[in-house]
């Protein structure tokens, strides 16, 4: 019989101090294979949508695919943009093991991710942490950045007042110190670190802003088109990626830079393989400003199903 997990099983089993040692051992180890994820077109004009596929193995071990829906403009609905399942097989067999809920999962290793990166990348004296967006990502991230860093004051800015506040008052009640903003410039230039997860087509983190020492997480753009950083952002940063090809070849905080000759490809600093496998180092200079950009990775999900399912210690 195959075990499925929702959205509260998901988030039991994946703390955030356990899902960051996990995604730090597998990618120094380098043992899961996957390829750049597929994107299908699925919606129309009106109601814009995207279909990601995301499969990863590790050869006769374990395997499993992630189907993702992402729909922008759920939030009009009051709903959120991303939805999809993950389904867990077992490597030597083909047999299915598990079902599990991809939104809690997605969004819980995404943030981990942040997270592990911002473990090379942040000053380990940070305490600012601006986080740009109020979607249940967003949500994740602040606390996933909390978790790694000694965090005494987290700014909630969105483009809807009530939102940021609400997210806030629930980041508050599970004790993080968060407050809203309606100042993003003002928040940014606060920051010690700044995450951002929204689906902007247009640059909302803006080098002007960013002061010298801060951490800069890019999240929420996952196509060539879409960006939350300006040119000048991506110019002034020591700019690192979670994987070369992911990020390479699909996020537009680094592709449309390129396409407007500031900045090259062959100037990231390094990716997650190699920042956790000690083949390149993340920050060494207190002064530089850092930058992480992900687009995701299907490394990521099949070592949190792994941990959802009791395949993984």
């Amino acid at each position: 019989m195959v075990a499925f997990y929702d959205a509260s099983e998901v988030e039991a089993a994946l703390t955030y101090e356990r899902l960051v040692l996990a995604l730090r051992a597998a990618f120094a180890a380098a043992e899961v294979e996957s390829p750049v994820r597929g994107v299908h077109h699925v919606g129309n004009d009106e109601t814009p949508g995207r279909l990601l596929t995301m499969p990863a193995w590790r050869p006769g071990a374990v395997f499993g695919v992630k189907l993702v829906n992402v729909f922008p403009t759920n939030g009009a609905r009051g709903l959120g943009a991303v939805h999809g399942v993950y389904a867990l097989f077992d490597g030597s067999t083909g047999i299915p093991t598990a079902i599990i809920e991809a939104d809690a999962l997605t969004n819980r290793r995404t943030a981990a991710t942040s997270a592990l990166a911002s473990t090379f990348l942040s000053r380990m004296d940070s305490e600012t942490l601006t986080v740009v967006g109020t979607g249940n990502l967003a949500f994740q991230l602040a606390q996933g950045h909390c978790a790694v860093r000694p965090i005494r004051r987290v700014l909630v800015w969105g483009r809807a007042p009530a939102r940021a506040a609400a997210m806030a008052a629930d980041l508050a009640a599970l004790g993080l110190p968060a407050e809203p903003v309606s100042d993003l410039s003002a928040a940014v230039a606060a920051a010690d670190i700044v995450t951002s997860a929204t689906t902007s087509d247009d640059p909302l983190v803006l080098g002007q802003d960013v002061k010298p020492g801060t951490h800069v997480d890019l999240v929420g753009a996952f196509t060539p088109t879409m960006r939350e950083s300006d040119d000048a952002l991506i110019r002034a940063s020591d700019v690192y990626v979670d994987t070369y090809a992911g990020a390479l070849g699909e996020a537009g905080d680094l592709l449309l830079p390129v396409a407007a000759g500031v900045w090259s490809t062959d100037q990231v600093k390094a990716d997650l393989y190699e920042l956790c496998g000690g083949t390149k180092e993340g920050r060494t200079d207190p002064k530089a400003i850092t930058l992480f950009k992900s687009v995701g990775a299907a490394i990521e999900d099949l070592v949190a199903a792994e941990l959802v399912a009791g395949r993984r210690g």
